[in-house]
């Protein structure tokens, strides 16, 4: 910067007066300046520059490098899980299938288990009340036999006289065999 200041100077004053004088114009010196410090960035801050966006180029595609290795890496573990997916829906469509069938044939066997244990239950209901009917039938017939047995004596006693019983006694011999 020196440099310019003094370069400034003397040009100012070989072209004007042919001495050392300060030039007070501000924007043709600050456009000097301007130009100067262009020329020096791009001759020697070029080379700066350039390293510092071929670094900053790199980290970019490093990182877009990374952000699709973990995008393929997602896509694949969004396969997997789909696949997963897809299977556990077609195992539980398996179980639901064969939950219903058992229960399906659980509800047979209870039904026809059911109906047998009905049937078998009706078979004891007649079994005893066939049983009770012919304990019944069993204890009128005896009754009846002794209410006839008893009116038969009776009558017996009341129509046999000692003439009619003698008759029937001997009758009864010779029938047996006694002739």
């Amino acid at each position: 910067m020196m440099g310019n200041f003094l370069f400034l100077a003397t040009a100012e004053a070989t072209a004007e007066t042919g001495g050392v004088s300060l030039n007070t114009d501000l924007i043709e010196a600050n456009l000097f300046n301007l130009v100067l410090v262009l020329i020096f960035v791009f001759v020697f801050g070029r080379k700066l520059l350039t390293e510092i966006l071929t670094e900053r180029r790199l980290a970019i595609e490093t990182a877009i490098q990374d952000t699709e290795a973990r995008q393929k890496q997602a896509m694949s573990a969004l396969e997997v899980a789909k696949k997963n997916l897809a299977q556990a829906q077609t195992e539980a469509e398996n179980i639901r299938t064969l939950a219903i069938t058992s229960a399906e044939n659980a509800k047979a066997e209870i039904e026809a288990k059911t109906a047998a244990d009905i049937e078998r239950m009706q078979e004891l209901a007649a079994a005893d009340t066939s049983n009770e009917q012919d304990k019944a039938i069993a204890e009128l017939r005896v009754r009846v036999t002794k209410l006839a047995m008893e009116r038969a004596e009776a009558q017996l006693k009341n129509l046999l006289t000692e003439s009619a019983q003698a008759e029937l006694v001997d009758r009864s011999i010779a029938l047996v065999g006694g002739k």
